[in-house]
């Protein structure tokens, strides 16, 4: 957990949501490890929770495993701009994450998370014959040395929204490209 002081110096704040992102990705009891992805879908939302797989503090990057076919896929492919929001309870933490979104079906990057995967339970979810959303039936289960439906989104971060609800008053802060500052809660 981080410091307080983090929670009164910019820099350090930044440091701490990295590290938190980073640790989300990895610890399945986090509060950000199934933030909720928002996508535009024609004029209006859609939102659905996702998981966290893996985060790069350098690149500014988060990755989401999905399903080709998953309506979230068109969404980005038309709009790609999305936000990604989370909350951790034990941190007193909400993220509002302003991302501009990116698929990846093919190559070595999806080859290789492919293959630690596949030996797991949810490579089902990506082995499906039926899209997300089709009614079940009794269709069979392609063979797991085959990589079935599974890309993997890219969210580019562009901008960070941190609130902190603290009971000496709530702090708030914004990351993006014009800087870091606080503003009100």
């Amino acid at each position: 957990m981080p410091s307080s002081a983090a929670e009164d110096d910019l820099a350090a704040l930044r440091i701490a949501l990295w590290d938190e992102l980073q640790r989300a990705a990895r610890d399945k009891g986090h509060g950000w490890r199934t933030p909720v992805l928002a996508t535009r879908d024609g004029d209006g939302a859609d939102a659905r929770t996702v998981v966290l797989r893996e985060v790069d503090a350098e690149r500014r990057q988060l990755v989401i495993y999905t399903d080709a076919r998953s309506p979230k896929v068109a969404q980005l492919q038309a709009h790609p701009q999305a936000s990604l929001v989370a909350w951790c309870p034990s941190l007193g933490w909400q993220l509002r994450v302003k991302v501009r979104l990116s698929l990846d079906t093919d190559g070595l990057a999806l080859s290789s998370r492919w293959a630690r995967l596949k030996l797991s339970p949810a490579a089902q979810d990506y082995l499906s014959p039926l899209p997300p959303g089709s009614p079940l039936d009794a269709s069979p289960v392609p063979a797991r040395d085959t990589r079935g439906h599974f890309a993997l989104i890219r969210a580019e971060v562009e901008a960070i929204d941190w609130l902190g609800l603290r009971t000496a008053g709530h702090r708030r802060a914004v990351f993006d490209a014009a800087g870091a500052r606080w503003v009100t809660p």
